[in-house]
């Protein structure tokens, strides 16, 4: 079984609601020294095979699958996580505004929070993504025109009697 299959089972796998947090306790655990390691390089270069990565971040090879399922959306170019088997070389880089961009929307304050970010990412730069990401959650209405509202063309006349007379 694939690496990715094999995270997907682990994932889907019926458990006691004890075990289930256990379960996810243990991953975010691992998951938070990944993205603690990643930022201290700040190079955001990650190469070699799956499972010498796996191993590198204290994972299985399922484990760090499911790693990858998460970080993907965040590399300049996404991995067939279909495709990988613990032998598939992989040159990734991590695109580190998307990463924290990515952070906020996965509600992962664990993650967007930890202090390995300040080199990388000046405060005001974080605050600007922490907007961005705010600012896309927010719908706005646009304004409707009224039937005996003024037309917006600006001829003075009713909607309804001018643009809107064939609607």
């Amino acid at each position: 079984m694939k690496p990715y299959e094999e995270w997907q089972k682990m994932v889907e796998t019926e458990r006691q609601p004890a075990e289930h947090e256990a379960f996810w306790d243990a991953y975010f655990a691992k998951e938070t020294e990944a993205y603690r390691t990643i930022l201290t390089e700040n190079t955001g270069k990650l190469a070699g095979t799956q499972g010498e990565l796996a191993d590198r971040f204290g994972m299985s090879a399922a484990e760090f699958a499911g790693f990858l399922d998460g970080v993907n959306t965040s590399l300049t170019k996404e991995a067939d996580l279909e495709k990988l088997t613990a032998d598939t070389k992989l040159e990734l880089t991590v695109d580190f505004e998307k990463l924290y961009y990515n952070m906020h929307k996965a509600k992962a304050n664990w993650l967007y929070t930890l202090k390995e970010w300040e080199p990388i990412l000046s405060e005001e730069k974080r605050r600007e993504i922490t907007k961005s990401y705010r600012q896309s959650g927010i719908f706005v209405r646009e304004a409707h025109v009224g039937r005996n509202d003024p037309c917006p063309c600006g001829s003075g006349k009713k909607y309804k009697n001018c643009c809107g007379k064939n609607v």
